[in-house]
């Protein structure tokens, strides 16, 4: 019987490439699943109280996340860029 790595070898970064999974990367994905969560999560603003200028807190809370959502994806997609720069600037390989 042969010994198996624990890792498959996906999970093994090649000596002399960065990491695929960084914290950057982290940071962008967190940016992107926020909206949908703040917004799938009906009961956290199922409600009609407080109102905005005789709107239910229901849906301008709704409304306030397109602007955010649109925010927090041009966000993601700045820091993922920079990264990718920074990467190919230090001989990462790929910037995919």
């Amino acid at each position: 019987m042969t010994d198996t790595p624990t890792e498959t070898p996906e999970a093994q970064a090649p000596p002399g490439r960065p990491p695929v999974v960084t914290p950057v990367r982290v940071l962008a994905g967190l940016c992107l699943v926020a909206p949908f969560v703040a917004t799938l999560w009906v009961s956290s603003y199922a409600d009609t109280s407080p109102d905005l200028g005789g709107v239910p807190f229901f849906y301008w809370y709704q409304l306030l996340w397109v602007p955010l959502s649109a925010l927090l994806t041009v966000s993601a997609y700045l820091l993922v860029r920079r990264e990718e720069r920074q990467r190919r600037v230090r001989g990462g390989g790929d910037a995919r």
